[in-house]
């Protein structure tokens, strides 16, 4: 191994440590091996589970810790394509002989060059919450205080599947307050109208068995997709018949994340918006996927042209392959032909030996020009040539490169203003723009600024290694009323810099950044005007759709913002 790719191995292998650290502090064990499978590092939540030191496992194989719990999983290190493996719950015994019940995920490590080099194994522990739950009667008000502090989310429903019960870390996780599903069914919670997860939790209650449900999701009160590892079993009285249910479940948003950034795989779950705008673009994802065709995304900064490149090429049948990106801008132009297209030995001086540029890299898969708009006239031409021949001329070459690849390029400016001022060359507009996708900016879709907000903030919180943060009512008000001009990019820095300055779990107005906070004066100088009646009206609509705020704002022909605003003002609730 050279130093180059030594020091990438190395790098890897150090942001694997801090991942270890993060999942320490949520009670997650976890610990990564080699190629050889010797384990190479471990956090202390996974030498608890196991009863062993670091010292005592390091340089060990990772059957051996195992011994006795063989793999239920096909091993990683025998599949040329390795996805995560999810493995059915195991039992560990610890130093003191106590049993656990652990949930085990294993997924690959890659290097910067795709190149597999370990393998990342997560276990979690659940026997403390089975333990509590074996414990305590249902009847007990304690029982319900008890559950009611763990950081786990629990509800528990009758026989009949209305929810009777609704913890704190419920409500976080779902973004639904208990007075919202108390006596509702809890397909309510899994955003349709026989959800397999509601079907788990019911067969539970006829069958008195154990369930589990290793890839859940809940779908919280503003629409947004949370993954979930939940448990359900049956609630017996004291005669031991059967009550109801009890569901117990994680938040997996930092397991999702990590997974996805062990894997550098997007989907349309990590774009958020409900809007018509939004869905539109999902819908059109879909079909620009399943072909070679060359793409154009065109939008303002921070809209999320790099993430929906991504998206598109993890759909594809390219996404075995590398998806390389450029930015046509960050390069000199003396330094971006040398960098696309590459160069041989000797074609200027300093060129020693001979260097594959990015078309080379991406071959087979996908490249992506961003700022497409600032490529330089002379390379343009190049480009054009690559579109229409699929083959180049690296720098100083004599002979032809083939080029299979992919080219999504995306741009900020408008490239037909462009192509007008003869600073883009017309024939290669009309060879990008095959297939166009123009990303709204936050103001062109209002709509989906509480769904963004929520979002987001789940995942700043994951990544931070702490429980979800709440927003005060004021703090939600002056973000909706916000233009964002830096769109996604600058609401992600805003929420941020909040939970960085915040010590409590609450955001409120102090804890934004000054220029957000001066908005506050000017929302209270500009008070919306109040209409006769508008109150009882907004009221009624509200209760005849049991407070649906979604609903009850399609009613009334506004958005969800502007119905949130109206009931603040008029001091609505449930």
């Amino acid at each position: 191994m050279n130093m180059k790719m030594l020091a990438g191995t190395n790098a890897t292998l150090s942001f694997y440590k801090n991942w270890l650290h993060i999942l320490d502090e949520l009670n997650i064990g976890a610990f990564t091996v080699d190629l050889n499978r010797n384990i190479t590092a471990i956090n202390y939540c996974g030498q608890g589970l196991m009863g062993l030191r670091e010292t005592e496992v390091l340089g060990k194989d990772c059957r051996e810790i195992f011994t006795g719990v063989p793999c239920m999983v096909t091993c990683l290190f025998q599949k040329k394509k390795c996805p995560p493996a999810q493995e059915p719950n195991i039992l560990l015994k610890d130093e003191d002989e106590s049993e656990h019940l652990i949930s085990r995920l294993a997924t690959p490590i890659y290097d910067e060059a795709r190149k597999m080099i370990g393998c990342l194994t997560i276990l979690q522990d659940h026997s403390p919450i089975i333990d509590l739950i074996n414990r305590v009667h249902y009847e007990e008000r304690s029982s319900k205080m008890i559950l009611d502090n763990l950081d786990v989310g629990v509800f528990t429903v009758n026989r009949g599947g209305l929810i009777t019960f609704f913890n704190t870390a419920a409500e976080k996780i779902s973004g639904y307050s208990r007075c919202q599903v108390l006596g509702k069914p809890c397909a309510l919670l899994f955003g349709g109208k026989t959800p397999s997860e509601a079907v788990l939790l019911q067969e539970s209650v006829d069958t008195g068995d154990l369930r589990n449900s290793q890839q859940g999701r809940i779908v919280t009160n503003e629409g947004a997709s949370v993954p979930i590892k939940a448990h359900y079993m049956a609630l017996r009285n004291e005669k031991d018949a059967i009550v109801g249910g009890l569901a117990t479940f994680h938040d997996m948003t930092l397991v999702h994340q990590l997974r996805k950034t062990i894997r550098e795989r997007y989907t349309c779950y990590d774009m958020i918006g409900k809007s018509p705008a939004m869905q539109k673009i999902f819908n059109l994802t879909d079909v620009i996927s399943q072909s070679d065709a060359t793409v154009l995304i065109e939008g303002a900064t921070g809209t999320g042209k790099d993430l929906l490149a991504k998206v598109i090429h993890a759909a594809s049948h390219r996404s075995v392959k590398t998806m390389v990106k450029v930015n046509c801008a960050a390069l000199p132009d003396n330094l971006l032909e040398s960098e696309i297209f590459g160069y041989v030995k000797g074609a200027f001086t300093g060129a020693d030996r001979d260097k594959p540029g990015r078309f080379q890299e991406a071959e087979g898969g996908t490249i992506f020009l961003d700022e497409i708009g600032d490529l330089p006239l002379m390379l343009q031409a190049k480009l054009l040539r690559v579109i229409e021949e699929k083959e180049f001329y690296p720098l100083g070459a004599r002979h032809i490169m083939k080029a299979d690849v992919r080219i999504i390029s995306a741009t900020n400016r408008g490239l037909e203003q462009l192509v007008a001022k003869r600073l883009f060359r017309e024939d290669l507009f009309y060879r990008l723009n095959v297939l166009r996708i123009e990303l709204p900016c936050i103001k062109d879709r209002r709509e989906d600024l509480p769904l963004l907000i929520h979002h987001i903030l789940r995942q700043v919180c994951a990544a931070k290694g702490r429980s979800l943060a709440n927003i005060s009512h004021r703090t939600m008000e002056i973000l909706l009323n916000f233009d964002y001009p830096g769109n996604v990019r600058e609401l992600e820095n805003i929420l941020e810099h909040a939970l960085i300055v915040s010590k409590d779990d609450v955001i409120i107005p102090q804890h934004l950044p000054e220029y957000l906070q001066k908005m506050t004066g000017a929302l209270k100088a500009a008070k919306p005007n109040r209409h006769p009646n508008e109150k009882q009206k907004i009221l009624e609509l509200l209760r005849k759709n049991n407070w649906h705020k979604g609903k009850t704002a399609q009613a009334m022909g506004i958005n969800r913002s502007t119905l949130w605003r109206k009931m603040k003002l008029y001091e609505l609730s449930p």
